[in-house]
């Protein structure tokens, strides 16, 4: 990151300083960051803000959270096919109705993501890109979960086939320390341990604007270049679509990652 962030600032002749603070998002402390005073600052989160929702949730979801997922459930569950679990698993589909679903009340920032998106507010970012996984993986009912992390890691692992060998070493530790910790979390935690609960765009437009942001439309320039990033990669099965002013990632029709640009609101 500091490398390639240094050689564009090279290329556009800007000062530029790399000051990495390793630390969980939701106890970071934005005066570490060493902002000065008149400079125009631009914040970038790539697929960390879903975090601060482990806590948010907890009061509204209460009534409709699954119980616990015990060990020795989770290794009875690796034991079977995903066909004899749906057959054998009692489930309980909680559907809300798109009235509670969007309602101002389960969107609303609070308290982790409050406080956070509150102190970005204070130091008064240009602009802020949020990149966030487009799939729901942070339902109340385990079953919800599941499916939507099968067809959302179906379609990643087969992006990942099509266009990365097996034999490096990364990719191995990218399906293993990446992809698989994100799956256990999805599907074997709760609670605050539960920290994997990726939504989708509609959703984090309401809550964003709710906290007081306003969308930036990305520019035709800017999704021009993406488009010839793809091209010249010569990656066949990615798309890219434009979803209410925000940029969508696709593999073949299935959406996996959305980018949109945001600007707090005087």
């Amino acid at each position: 990151m500091a490398l390639r962030l240094t050689e564009e600032a090279e290329k556009l002749d800007i000062p530029f300083q790399f000051n990495p603070i390793v630390c969980k998002l939701e106890d970071l402390d934005l005066e570490s960051l060493r902002v000065k005073t008149g400079e125009a600052l631009a914040v970038s989160s790539v697929l960390q803000l879903h975090s601060l929702l482990a806590t948010d949730d907890e009061v509204p979801r209460r009534n409709f959270n699954s119980p616990p997922v015990s060990k020795t459930r989770v290794l009875q569950m690796t034991q079977r096919t995903f066909g004899e679990w749906l057959e054998k698993e009692p489930v309980h589909i909680y559907n809300p109705s798109s009235d509670i679903a969007s309602s101002p009340s389960s969107l609303a920032p609070a308290p982790k993501m409050g406080s956070f998106l509150a102190a970005l507010r204070a130091l008064s970012p240009k602009v802020m890109v949020v990149t966030e996984q487009e799939s729901n993986h942070n339902g109340p009912t385990l079953m919800e979960r599941v499916i939507e992390a099968l067809n959302f890691y179906a379609a990643l692992f087969d992006c990942l086939e099509s266009s990365v060998s097996r034999a490096p070493i990364e990719r191995q530790k990218v399906e293993k320390m990446l992809f698989g910790e994100e799956i256990k979390n999805i599907i074997a935690c709760e609670g605050g341990e539960r920290k994997e609960r990726h939504e989708k765009l509609e959703k984090w437009i309401l809550r964003l604007e709710l906290a007081g942001f306003g969308r930036v439309p990305l520019s035709y320039h800017g999704m021009l270049q993406a488009g010839r990033l793809l091209q010249t990669n010569n990656y066949d099965g990615y798309k890219m679509k434009e979803e209410n002013g925000c940029l969508v990632m696709c593999w073949q029709e299935r959406p996996l990652y959305s980018i949109s640009a945001w600007r707090f609101r005087r």
